[in-house]
């Protein structure tokens, strides 16, 4: 998309709350008509399995949206998920482990996917 900036975000670490929030920006950016990616790295693969976690019963019953929801919902809008495939290997996952429509890469070709102008934030 010309003229349009993209967002990058990369998920560090095994908290979904902040998976929810980096899932959240990447579907309203995604809304926007912008190019948006998300990259999980290391342990946040791990959030990706189907397994309910913790705080999803109360996201649930307060009206808010769940992982998996949010997740699909992103990927529906447009928005791309990479999954780091050492991560893959850490959490004892696979390819075929992952949602649809999540994809397998690492850190560098995440980065070097990136548009000149997009922005990139840390989760």
């Amino acid at each position: 998309m010309p003229g349009m900036s993209g967002l990058s975000i990369v998920v560090a670490g095994e908290d979904p709350g902040r998976l929810h929030a980096a899932l959240s920006v990447a579907a309203a950016w995604a809304a926007l008509g912008r190019p948006a990616r998300i990259f999980l790295q290391s342990d946040a693969v791990a959030l990706l399995r189907p397994s309910p976690h913790k705080d999803e019963e109360l996201r649930s019953g307060a009206g808010v949206p769940t992982l998996a929801e949010l997740l699909e919902e992103s990927l529906a809008l447009g928005a791309s998920v990479t999954a780091c495939q050492s991560g893959l290997a850490f959490a004892g996952m696979s390819a075929e482990d992952l949602p649809a429509g999540v994809e397998t890469g690492g850190l560098v070709d995440f980065l070097a996917g990136s548009g000149a102008d997009d922005q990139l934030m840390m989760a």
